[in-house]
């Protein structure tokens, strides 16, 4: 199957060949529309009246979250909880990990309680993959540190197929906070990979060292970089991971680089509008065009479900039966 395939086709999926999800790098093309073709089918399920599969029946998931994530969280506890998994949310602040408790101490503990699929998030890259290599159940990335966000970009890919029916040959303008943000990172990973035109629009002081070696175009003016775009992807401003000052002032970020509807007028005039949210309202993007009709951030949220379902029921297939 090719990159510019959207293959949709019923029958049965081909398998997952990977035990983990640590990430979009490495992922074939094939494999990408594969998990958007489980996730297709799961948002049918998810708009039944009966919500429930049986493919983590007697399974057991626990979400290890070491950052707050409210909706990322929510929807793979949601996610579980409809394939029929017991889903443990493990709440970092009040465990042992506060305490002093090093990742490996935490790996042979979660070992100890033989899960079958873990969902974690950390603050530092390589954190969940170096859990991985630890223990013996499957792991998902949940987001590490500024590595990769891995189930986002998918939902992004399912977000925009299902509008524009296809990845191959879209232009996508990711803007903002590209530096501290992996969901760029894994949403060029995965655009790249399905014959996507990807650019980038920030300021220099938020754009990675070497970011042109991605196969992205870099533009630091929103006029530019917007020109042509069928997606327009907005990050968050991340203040939580500035150390110093990256931006002069949230109102001069807003001014240049907020998607506003004059600014949103650069683009194509079909183009629509994403952000992975929570989105900080008037920074980065005016409320006007986050409620309007072009924005495609609630329905995001929907896809977030399906996609994650889709992630939990390829690993299953790697779940010892005895």
């Amino acid at each position: 199957m090719s990159a510019n395939q959207t293959s949709r086709g019923g029958g049965p999926h081909p398998a997952f060949p990977h035990r983990h999800l640590l990430g979009i790098e490495g992922l074939q093309p094939q494999e990408i529309l594969g998990l958007l073709d489980r996730a297709e089918e799961a948002i049918e399920v998810s708009r039944q009246v009966e919500k429930k599969k049986a493919v983590l029946r007697g399974r057991t998931q626990i979400n290890l979250f070491f950052e707050a994530s409210t909706r990322t969280q929510s929807s793979f506890e949601i996610a579980g909880k409809r394939l029929g998994a017991d889903v443990m949310n493990m709440s970092v602040s009040s465990s042992s990990v506060k305490k002093g408790e090093t990742l490996i101490d935490t790996a042979a503990t979660l070992n100890a309680m033989h899960p079958d699929i873990l969902v974690v998030r950390h603050h530092a890259a390589g954190a969940v993959e170096l859990l991985a290599n630890k223990i013996d159940c499957s792991v998902i990335n949940a987001g590490d540190g500024p590595h990769e966000h891995p189930t986002q970009a998918l939902l992004d890919a399912l977000t925009m197929r299902r509008h524009k029916g296809k990845i191959a040959r879209l232009v996508v303008a990711i803007c903002g906070d590209i530096l501290h943000s992996r969901v760029a990172r894994s949403n060029i990973i995965l655009l790249n990979a399905l014959g996507a035109r990807v650019k980038v629009i920030a300021p220099s002081t938020l754009l990675p060292a070497g970011i042109e070696k991605m196969g992205v175009e870099v533009h630091s003016s929103m006029k530019e970089g917007l020109r042509d775009a069928d997606i327009v992807m907005m990050l968050r401003l991340q203040r939580e991971r500035m150390a110093g000052s990256f931006v002069p002032s949230v109102r001069e970020y807003f001014r240049y680089w907020g998607l506003d509807r004059e600014k949103l007028s650069y683009a194509k005039p079909d183009a629509l509008v994403m952000h992975p949210g929570p989105m900080n309202r008037g920074v980065e993007i005016d409320p006007e065009i986050a409620d309007g009709p072009q924005s495609l951030i609630r329905e995001q949220v929907e896809m977030g479900v399906a996609v994650r379902m889709a992630a939990l029921e390829a690993l299953a297939e790697h779940l010892p039966n005895k």
